[in-house]
């Protein structure tokens, strides 16, 4: 058996490495501006929900936007979207340096700025993740998005705690001006570098198209419902650690803002080491599991935070909340980017940042209000709770398990043959595929029709039915609708994966001959 990658081994790669030390760059000052976005607002009427509306603001956006940004991501030049993306966020970073060195920054302009950041956060996130198969060869995908997770939480380690400190030396004002720089540096490495994608010979989708194909892929893939279901059952009383963490340090433990830095740095050590662990744990462990166990580990650790009031015991209990928290979400990160195929990857894990930023967004304002009503401590505690009910579900929704499929492209169907030359644009376009099926195969044929289903819907269909010819004994019709000739093309020349092909050739080994197929084009332009 071969030895599981270790986790440093994308780093070998010299490009991986140099965007993988910008996004760092990138994340300590994201981190840096998140406390001194709170710490300005600690001490305002009604801090706890304020506190936690910044994390709402800086996430909500990844929630409107993550599919449209992945369906850019997918269509347009990434390297080219992410220095865009970048230079805005420049652009507002300054705007927030300047006004609260002035004295001119009110709550509600705070949360506004934070917003737009958010959009440009929304942008990066999936654009940077779907670029990382092009950079590390497939059997380092895991341990490149445990470096991603590592990225995350050291940013959290090292930005809260050189943010406390500033601010405690200089202001929340020079916080801002640095994350401002980290923005610039990133931009400045992505125009340096010369991406080579590989041609698909495909025009761009139009952006419409693309969207709706997302959101077809989405909604015909279990596996993908899955991940994203198990994923907010996670995150949504999970996140209250996070949020409330601000509070918790200044009011509950009078740490002060060199003790909230010294919170989430536990966190982030606990979270880099479980990165450093995980390629062995996704050997030794099933995606389940390691749900369930991270899953029951946070919620004690979240029960200690809530009812110890000794500094030294709630740092110590927040070292395993993090190893935690990175042991269920880059294993889900990690498997996503391995089922996901290429055309759509983009737009998948957009949908996967929806769901993880959404549900940060809405739990910190929930956990916020109900801390700000109930008490720090019963909020928490409930929090707990949820976690660990949470976990309870998994027998009854278990993550499916993926890590045996091809998720290869993979062109096996014949280039269409038409006697005439159809409008790229034109539909709807009928596709009539016949096989007949002996009567001893016939239930084995229908029970294989709706993996077949499934895979014609998330490629491209948008209707699918099976027929029994009246006229003809054993001749069954498989009939879908795709939108347009082109949206067909790209069925035949990328959507297709290895494991769509296991499905389509186990059907057609059903058939006593090959089955035939027939595309009925509109008689009319449109």
């Amino acid at each position: 058996m071969t030895a599981p990658a270790s986790t440093w081994s994308p780093l070998r790669i010299g490009v991986f490495r140099v965007l993988w030390l910008a996004v760092l760059g990138s994340q300590v000052g994201t981190w840096m501006q998140t406390v001194g976005a709170q710490w300005l607002l600690v001490d305002r009427p009604g801090a706890a929900a304020l506190v936690a509306l910044v994390q709402t603001a800086g996430t909500l956006p990844v929630v409107l936007l993550a599919l449209p940004a992945g369906v850019l991501a997918d269509s347009l030049d990434r390297r080219r979207l992410l220095i865009w993306v970048q230079l805005f966020m420049l652009a507002i970073g300054v705007l927030l340096t300047g006004l609260t060195m002035t004295g001119q920054m009110t709550p509600p302009l705070l949360l506004a700025l934070t917003f737009g950041l958010g959009c440009g956060m929304a942008m990066t996130n999936p654009t940077y993740q779907a670029l990382i198969p092009e950079l590390v060869p497939r059997a380092q995908l895991p341990s490149a998005a445990a470096l991603g997770s590592v990225s995350v939480n050291l940013a959290r380690a090292v930005g809260p705690a050189v943010a406390g400190v500033l601010i405690a030396h200089t202001g929340v004002a020079a916080v801002f001006g640095i994350n401002s720089a980290t923005f610039l540096i990133f931009a400045v490495v992505l125009f340096f570098w010369r991406r080579h994608p590989e041609p698909d010979g495909m025009l761009p989708e139009p952006f419409l198209a693309a969207l709706r194909a997302g959101g077809r892929y989405v909604r015909h893939s279990p596996t993908l419902r899955r991940f994203l279901f198990r994923i907010e059952l996670f995150v949504l009383p999970a996140v209250a650690l996070w949020a409330l963490l601000p509070v918790l340090a200044s009011q509950r433990l009078h740490m002060g803002a060199g003790g909230y830095g010294l919170l989430l740095a536990a966190l982030g050590v606990g979270a880099v080491g479980g990165a450093v662990v995980l390629p062995k744990l996704r050997e030794a462990l099933s995606d389940n599991r390691m749900l369930g166990i991270g899953s029951a580990t946070y919620a004690l650790a979240l029960a200690v935070v809530a009812l110890v009031r000794e500094p030294a015991v709630v740092v110590a209990a927040l070292v395993p909340a993090g190893f935690a928290w990175i042991a269920v979400l880059s294993n889900a990160n990690a498997g996503l980017q391995l089922f996901l195929p290429n055309w759509v990857r983009a737009r998948g894990l957009g949908m996967y940042q929806s769901a993880f930023f959404g549900g940060q967004a809405l739990g910190a304002f929930c956990w916020g209000l109900l801390a700000q009503r109930a008490g720090l401590v019963p909020a928490l505690l409930v929090a707990a709770a949820m976690t660990a009910a949470g976990a309870a579900t998994i027998p009854l929704w278990p993550l499916i398990d993926t890590r045996h499929l091809d998720r290869e492209p993979a062109t096996f169907w014949p280039e269409p043959r038409l006697a005439v030359e159809p409008d790229r644009f034109a539909g709807p376009v009928v596709v009539e595929v016949t096989y007949v099926i002996a009567p001893e195969n016939e239930p084995a044929f229908l029970a294989a029709a709706d993996a077949l289903r499934r895979t014609r819907m998330r490629t491209g269909a948008v209707q699918w039915g099976l027929f029994r010819a009246g006229e003809v004994a054993g001749e069954m019709l498989e009939v879908y609708v795709v939108p347009t000739w082109d949206e067909h093309l790209r069925q035949h020349a990328g959507r297709l994966t290895g494991a769509d092909q296991e499905i389509d050739l186990r059907v057609q080994a059903l058939s006593e001959r090959p089955p035939t197929v027939v595309h009925l084009l509109p008689a009319r332009p449109r």
